[in-house]
């Protein structure tokens, strides 16, 4: 689809809906790195099916709790299986079943992850800008995030062209229940990446929380996140990362793989 004033009309719009429902929603922020991933122009066609298996662990992350009971990342592994079907032209949806070991070996189901994308705007024979928005709606173990019933929006910008990809996510959230119920947060994403090959490219992503959006936790109590990261495609697609945090508040290191089938 190519990029006319329509088009433009359609992505202001959808920019102003996403506005409308966070400030009659509210936020709070998302403790469970199930899904470490800066999402770009990938859709499924109506009618068909995706698999994705989401795995990422922390060999070196934070260890004191953010409340009563939190189970924390250090030396945990996270495994999420991501099923998606195409709706129609533009719309697909997905469901997360996210499993987590803690450090200690146990293992938890955290709770079920439903969401719905609209991408209106895509490229043309594989170059050129894609705008969307995706909606999730979670219900996770208190353990893991403590409103349980939460709200990602999640606009998706970026190009593809010449050989690179740019692509970013103005990430805002919403606790659906709790005493922060109403609180707006923000944790955007960013993704850059060259091709090295003809089905491969290096890049880094960049994650990061801000907190509140009326009143942002002081620098040292963000989180900020860079990846190093290697995309393969193929048969199967692969995305590897090595990612390094770059605040106190911040897991050290983690490591990540989606593997796409």
């Amino acid at each position: 689809m190519s990029w006319t004033r329509h088009s433009v009309r359609l992505a202001a719009c959808a920019a102003l809906a996403v506005c409308a429902a966070l400030a009659a929603a509210g936020c709070a922020r998302a403790a469970l790195p199930d899904e470490i991933q800066v999402y770009t122009d990938d859709l499924e066609a109506p009618g068909a099916r995706g698999v994705e298996l989401h795995i990422n662990t922390t060999p070196s992350g934070n260890t004191t709790p953010g409340y009563p009971g939190e189970i924390t990342t250090h030396h945990g592994l996270r495994i999420t299986p991501e099923i998606s079907w195409g709706l129609a032209t533009n719309w697909d949806w997905g469901l997360y079943l996210p499993l987590v070991r803690n450090a200690e070996g146990t293992t938890y189901f955290a709770g079920p992850k439903f969401r719905l994308k609209w991408l209106p705007l895509r490229p043309t024979e594989g170059r050129g800008s894609f705008a969307g928005v995706n909606l999730e709606v979670a219900f996770v173990d208190p353990r893991f995030v403590e409103a349980r019933r939460t709200l990602e929006i999640r606009p998706i910008f970026g190009w593809r062209g010449a050989g690179w990809l740019l692509a970013f996510n103005p990430t805002m959230g919403a606790d659906l229940a709790g005493e922060d119920r109403g609180v707006l947060v923000f944790h955007p994403a960013v993704k850059v990446a060259r091709d090295v090959g003809e089905r491969t490219a290096l890049g880094i992503e960049y994650y990061a929380d801000f907190g509140r959006l009326s009143d942002p936790l002081p620098r040292a109590e963000q989180s900020h996140i860079l990846f190093a990261v290697l995309d393969l495609e193929g048969k199967l697609g692969l995305n590897l990362g090595i990612g390094y945090g770059l605040t106190s508040a911040t897991d050290r290191w983690t490591v990540k793989a989606i593997v796409s089938f």
